[in-house]
């Protein structure tokens, strides 16, 4: 009998029971000729919409403040950022083409996170069309990465009294090295990662838990890291949220790796790590990351079927556990209402 009305509420319910959190800004940013497909953005949007997606079912984000950077960002960095003076080698070590708009858009992406946080403890599960900027540490950026919007959500939750403690699920290709540095052995913070070895970043820092593998280990290895760890993880570490960096760069035709998975097995692992949450109450934060194959067209497949699987994750648990009642005496009263 649940098995039936498992499927009537996969079949009968809401195209995307979530809200989208996008702007067209994140498209618009001239980065030049580069690897990173900015243009996969708008893509997906409209895609969305083709898909059944109403305009009422997306949320535009805000910037974030200054106050909000300062939680994770050193103050120096963060007025570096604002005034343009960065120096050659922090320019070098961001590999993007710095400009007021670059930093514009990262200081718009991390209003994005910090928004589909709040979404996601308001509803269950948000979907940030962006995101997931995981190498940028501190006091500086690297990778493609101004801004950590993960770990800036992270904090702006905290401060604000929504949750106590966190989970980062990182299945990104590239270790999400600042995020790990940002966190450190902090008991109310789990990081997850599970990355290519033999690639960037050349430096891992120790994160709470750290599945490197090789190029080549492709579906059947990184499935069985993934089944070996959760929902175990979400059980015993109880989150009062979970952020969900789900980078398509695994895939076996990425210009940037070699893991070699194929598309089924990244829908595979994103049903492990959403299913698992959601069905146990949990409310997912999910941020696309990276993607880089030859043909933009296989990046936005694999983030669109993440997205199937967030909807169907969703429909399965919404009517059994709503997130509050799912942590309830763990998490603090709301200060205030999901959005900026």
């Amino acid at each position: 009998m649940t098995e039936f009305l498992d499927l009537v509420r996969v079949l009968v319910g809401p195209r995307f029971p979530f809200k989208f959190i996008y702007s067209s800004d994140y498209w618009m940013l001239d980065a030049g000729q580069h690897i990173f497909p900015i243009r996969k953005y708008r893509m997906l949007y409209e895609r969305l919409l083709a898909l059944g997606a109403r305009r009422e079912n997306f949320v535009t984000p805000q910037p974030a403040a200054d106050e909000d950077l300062l939680l994770v960002h050193t103050a120096k960095y963060v007025r570096k950022l604002r005034l343009g003076t960065l120096s050659t080698a922090e320019v070098m070590a961001l590999e993007l083409p710095f400009s007021p708009e670059v930093v514009k858009f990262a200081v718009l992406t991390v209003g994005g996170t910090i928004v589909a946080g709040r979404r996601a403890l308001a509803d269950g599960l948000a979907v940030h069309l962006g995101g997931g900027f995981h190498h940028a540490h501190a006091d500086h950026g690297e990778g493609f990465c101004v801004l950590n919007d993960v770990a800036v959500a992270i904090e702006v939750l905290r401060r604000d009294g929504l949750v106590r403690r966190a989970m980062v699920v990182d299945v990104d290709l590239h270790q999400g090295n600042g995020t790990a540095a940002i966190f450190g052995r902090r008991e109310d913070v789990f990081t997850f990662s599970i990355h290519q070895m033999d690639i960037y970043p050349s430096v891992k820092p120790a994160g709470s838990l750290d599945i490197g593998l090789w190029s080549g280990d492709g579906d059947a290895k990184y499935l069985a890291e993934m089944g070996a760890h959760f929902p175990s993880l979400f059980r015993e570490f109880r989150p009062d949220i979970v952020l969900y960096v789900a980078g398509a760069d695994p895939f076996e035709k990425d210009q940037l790796g070699s893991l070699l998975l194929t598309k089924e097995g990244l829908r595979e692992r994103d049903r492990i790590v959403l299913e698992g949450a959601r069905r146990l109450g949990i409310p997912v934060l999910v941020v696309l990351a990276g993607g880089y194959a030859a043909d933009v067209e296989d990046t936005v497949e694999i983030h669109l079927n993440t997205i199937r699987e967030a909807a169907r994750a969703q429909r399965r648990a919404s009517p059994l556990l709503s997130p509050r009642s799912a942590s309830a005496g763990r998490r603090p009263s709301p200060g205030r209402p999901a959005g900026r």
